[in-house]
């Protein structure tokens, strides 16, 4: 299909509201991994700690080693009305940049005391002004340390269809450990790269011992890799840009494995970004760029040769991504029996290993 063609209806599904997982399995590569052979549509049902028996040992794993910050903010008007906020970064001047919400009309030059979870007012920001996709630039008191004031009042940034009841403080607790990859390395991220949430020490251990290599990148995942696609045509939306890195020493890694046949396994979208972002007719080139790269058909891949990936939003750029690399029937195919066969969905959900 011609990529003026692409609608993103074409990218839809129906998903029972019980399939959308609400907290991580336990112990973390407990989580279920189908695995897709995209070229002939073949399926088959492992568990993640199968990873290191499903790969090759001359493969590379690529992962994105990207750290969440506790970017969920709480805040109270003057007059006591609660406003939710989303961090999203620190912008020239020292003002920040976040999205907020409540009720009631916000107006520049309005002062909100963020508080951290026991109510307690920790600091003000004074709302500067409405920038570009309606998050507010807002200056924090002089001399502010964005990570540390974030450590205090912050929470981790889940999305918003993780609706818990019953025991949601006692999971809320270990969202800090669960909603974070275990080589989490560069402070950044407002959203987890949630293919990375199932490995464990043990299942990397074991990768190593095969001989299979991995290196890290960074793409610090923003929140427009989760904004709903607002346009029916795909070729009319814009992605938010997010900033990626790739050290000299992982692109000599990556470009080495490539030219000896050996296969990069991307471990995740958001990997995935990075290194098409960065791929050229020379290999993969080093260094840091923002990019907002919309990977939809028929995008030649040229640094991904497999993906570890998780279960994708219907009507997503993410589900655009995986579809232009195994093929959109295959893929909804293969989301259809995951539906069949019970497995759970979204960044706490299972995982799918595509070959």
């Amino acid at each position: 299909m011609p990529d003026a063609d692409l609608k993103i209806s074409d990218f839809d599904y129906e998903l029972p509201p019980d399939r959308i997982a609400q907290s991580p399995a336990r112990p973390r590569d407990a989580s279920r991994l189908l695995v897709l052979d995209r070229r002939t549509g073949a399926v088959a049902h492992r568990r993640f700690r199968d990873l290191p028996d499903l790969l090759r040992p001359t493969d590379l794993l690529v992962v994105n080693d990207t750290r969440v910050i506790p970017a969920a903010l709480a805040a109270r008007r003057a007059s006591g009305a609660r406003v939710d906020g989303l961090f999203l970064r620190v912008l020239a001047g020292g003002l920040w940049q976040v999205l907020l919400t409540g009720r009631g009309r916000l107006r520049e030059g309005q002062s909100l005391a963020l508080v951290d979870a026991a109510g307690a007012e920790r600091a003000t920001l004074a709302l500067v002004g409405r920038g570009d996709g309606g998050a507010w630039h807002a200056r924090p008191p002089a001399g502010t340390d964005a990570l540390r004031l974030l450590g205090e009042v912050g929470r981790p940034p889940l999305p918003p269809y993780i609706r818990r009841k019953g025991q949601a403080a006692a999971l809320a607790a270990r969202d800090r450990e669960d909603y974070q990859t275990v080589y989490a390395r560069r402070d950044g991220a407002v959203a987890a790269p949630t293919a990375g949430l199932h490995f464990t020490p043990r299942v990397l251990d074991v990768l190593a011992a095969r001989g299979i290599g991995r290196v890290a990148v960074t793409l610090h995942v923003g929140v427009g890799t989760f904004q709903p696609v607002r346009v029916e045509r795909l070729a009319a939306h814009r992605m938010h840009e997010e900033f990626a890195e790739i050290s000299p020493e992982a692109a000599a890694g990556i470009n080495r494995a490539r030219a000896e046949g050996r296969r990069i396994v991307a471990v995740g979208t958001t990997t995935v970004r990075a290194l098409e972002s960065a791929a050229g007719e020379g290999g993969v080139q080093a260094g840091g760029r923002w990019t907002d790269i919309f990977i939809r058909p028929p995008h030649r891949f040229r640094a991904v040769d497999a993906l570890l990936t998780n279960f994708h939003l219907p009507r997503s750029t993410l589900l655009v991504l995986v579809s232009a690399f195994a093929g959109r029937e295959r893929i909804l195919a293969a989301y259809a029996e995951a539906m069949r066969e019970g497995y759970r969905f979204y960044s706490y959900g299972d995982a799918m290993l595509i070959v």
